[in-house]
């Protein structure tokens, strides 16, 4: 039972999640509790609670008609609580990445996406939308390892981009030169000054009679 149940506590039930289901996050098994919470009526969601790795749900013996139907929707929750979307603060916990790369590599489709959720935040009138990703594909990428091997890539990329900048500032900086210092003469010394090279022996030797 949790530590703070009270004393009149007649009925009890709990659920454990599967590895599968959290996938080593507290943060997705807390995500978890909310989204059930979510699915009960408003006087039954803060009597189910998380222990460790299970849920529970504790209520006094005059509420047994409330219990049985809470018992009821958390069960049918839980058939399917593995392939729950995964939310944007779940998967950047579960693979340890920061929100600026789980922006970039979605935008990049490395980090593919399972489609969006709208939802409106506790107090507020204004509803967010955001990217949910599917929890196969995220166990996946964990296994495998790429987050090490996309940082190794953006690191890649970034050299790359910074010595293409350096050579395009060393190209500019080299045709702002040559335009300062005037475009070369393709005259000779004899055409620069209006003459021709030959030209009084020939028109003395009366080539041109």
């Amino acid at each position: 039972m949790p530590k703070s149940e009270p004393a009149d506590v007649e009925f009890l039930k709990t659920w454990t999640l599967s590895p599968a289901a959290t996938l080593g996050s507290d943060v997705r098994a807390k995500g978890i509790l909310l989204e059930m919470r979510a699915r009960l009526p408003l006087s039954s969601r803060k009597l189910l609670v998380l222990e460790g790795v299970e849920l529970v749900l504790a209520m006094p013996a005059i509420a047994k008609t409330e219990f049985t139907a809470a018992v009821g929707i958390v069960s049918a929750g839980m058939k399917d609580i593995e392939s729950l979307p995964v939310i944007p603060r779940e998967i950047q916990d579960i693979l340890t990445i920061k929100p600026g790369e789980r922006h970039r590599w979605l935008a990049d489709g490395r980090l593919p996406s399972a489609g969006t959720r709208t939802v409106r935040l506790a107090g507020r009138t204004k509803q967010i939308t955001f990217h949910v990703f599917d929890p196969k594909v995220v166990e996946d990428l964990l296994d495998r390892g790429m987050v090490d091997q996309w940082r190794e890539e953006d690191v890649a990329a970034a050299a790359e981009n910074r010595r293409r900048a350096a050579y395009k500032a060393k190209l500019a900086r080299s045709l702002r030169k040559g335009s300062s210092s005037g475009p070369p003469s393709e005259t000779g010394p004899d055409e620069a000054s209006g003459k021709l090279a030959g030209w009084e022996e020939f028109g003395r030797d009366g080539f041109l009679r």
